[in-house]
C-alpha cells in the first residue's frame, strides 16, 4: 500500500502545479484563496492520478492528459465544497472546511469557479486534438450530471428505511463512481486509445468506484476512530442507509436495528449493539465480499491492455482501494 501512496504522490506534484497555474489569475483574493484551499490541504489525488496512469497504460503520455487530470480534480474539489455546505460539515482533510473559513457565499462561488475552470481547461488544451477534447468534455459533463443525481438520491434516502440494494448501488455509482470512471475514461481518450479500450477503462473506473464507497461503509464499522478520523459507527448514528444497513435490516427479525437507525440520539452502547447485530447477521462480511468482487472484475477488465508498468499501477490501485484503512 505504501508503494501506491508513493505513486499517487509522484503524480500529484504535476497535478498540483497545473492546478495552481490554472487558478493563478482568479480575483479577488478571497475567492482565489478559497478556490485553491483544498488543493493545498492535500488529499490522495486518486482521480487525476488515474487519468494520467490510464493515458500511459493505453500507450499515451502523461503530458497529453495533464490538463484533463487537473480538470477532474477541480470537479472533485467543487463537489466536496458544495457537499460540505449542504451537510454543514465543519472539517475536510483535517482542516476547517471552505465554508467555515470564508462563509457559505464565498464557498459556493469557489465551487462554481472550480466547476467552470474545469471545462475551460479541457477546452483550452492545445496538446491534443479537438476530437479528444470534445470527447473528454462530454465525459466530464456526464459525470457532473451524475454527481448531482447521486447527491439528490442520497438526500432522498434520508428518513427512508426501505431503500433497496439496487437503489443504493445506483446512488453510489452516480455520487462516487461516476467521476472515477470519467477519470480513467478521459485518460484513455487523451492517450489515443480505441473505443473498445476507452469503454473498458470506463468500466474499470466504475468498478473501483463502487468498491471505494462500499469500503468506506465497511471502514465506518471496523476501523478505529484515530485511523478513520471520525467516530466509529457514525453512519449508524446518522441513520444512513448503506449497503450494510440494507442487508442488516433484511436479516434482523427483532426490529432492534431499525429502532437504532431511527433514533437521533443513540448512545455509544446503542451503536455498539447495532454493529454487533450487523456482524452476526453477516451484513458487514456481505459488503466486504461485494467490494472484493468489484475489484476482481476491475482487474479482469484490465486484461485488454498490454502489459506495462502503468497497467500494473492500475492493478495496484485497485488493490489499494480495499487495503486502505481510511
Amino acid at each position: 500500500m505504501s508503494d501506491v501512496k508513493k505513486i499517487l504522490g509522484n503524480y500529484s506534484t504535476d497535478i498540483t502545479r497545473t492546478i495552481e497555474e490554472e487558478l493563478s489569475a482568479i480575483t479577488p483574493n478571497n475567492l482565489a484563496e478559497a478556490s485553491v484551499y483544498l488543493t493545498r490541504a492535500g488529499g490522495k489525488m486518486l482521480r487525476p492520478a488515474l487519468t494520467l496512469i490510464a493515458a500511459e497504460a493505453v500507450g499515451g503520455n502523461r503530458e497529453s492528459a495533464l490538463k484533463s487530470a487537473a480538470a477532474i480534480e477541480l470537479i472533485h474539489t467543487f463537489s466536496l465544497i458544495h457537499d460540505d455546505i449542504m451537510d454543514q460539515d465543519d472539517m475536510r482533510r483535517g482542516m476547517p472546511s471552505v465554508h467555515k473559513v470564508w462563509g457559505d457565499d464565498v464557498a459556493i462561488l469557489a465551487g462554481d469557479t472550480l466547476f467552470s475552470k474545469a471545462f475551460e481547461i479541457i477546452i483550452g488544451n492545445k496538446g491534443t486534438t479537438s476530437d479528444q477534447n470534445n470527447k473528454s468534455l462530454a465525459t466530464v459533463a456526464d459525470a457532473c450530471v451524475k454527481i448531482c443525481e447521486g447527491q439528490a438520491l442520497d438526500m432522498g434516502f434520508e428518513e427512508r428505511f426501505d431503500v433497496t440494494e439496487d437503489e443504493y448501488m445506483e446512488m453510489i455509482f452516480k455520487k462516487t463512481g461516476a467521476l472515477i470512471a470519467a477519470a480513467t475514461k478521459v485518460g484513455a481518450i487523451m492517450g489515443g486509445a480505441s473505443e473498445g479500450v476507452i469503454d473498458a477503462m470506463y468500466e474499470y473506473g466504475r468498478l473501483i468506484g463502487l468498491a471505494f464507497q462500499i469500503q468506506d461503509d465497511y471502514l465506518d464499522l471496523v476501523s478505529d476512530e484515530e485511523t478513520l478520523g471520525k467516530p466509529i459507527g457514525s453512519d449508524i448514528g446518522k441513520g444512513k442507509m448503506t449497503v450494510i444497513a440494507i442487508k442488516g435490516l433484511a436479516s434482523d427479525d427483532t426490529g432492534r436495528l431499525l429502532e437504532i437507525l431511527k433514533d437521533d440520539e443513540n448512545s455509544n452502547e446503542d451503536i455498539t449493539e447495532a454493529i454487533d447485530i450487523l456482524t452476526k447477521c453477516g451484513a458487514i462480511e456481505y459488503a466486504r465480499n461485494l467490494a472484493l468482487e468489484s475489484i476482481k472484475q476491475a482487474k479482469e477488465v484490465l486484461e485488454i491492455l498490454d502489459d506495462s508498468s502503468s497497467k500494473q499501477m492500475l492493478v495496484d490501485i485497485a488493490d489499494f482501494v480495499l487495503e486502505r484503512s481510511a
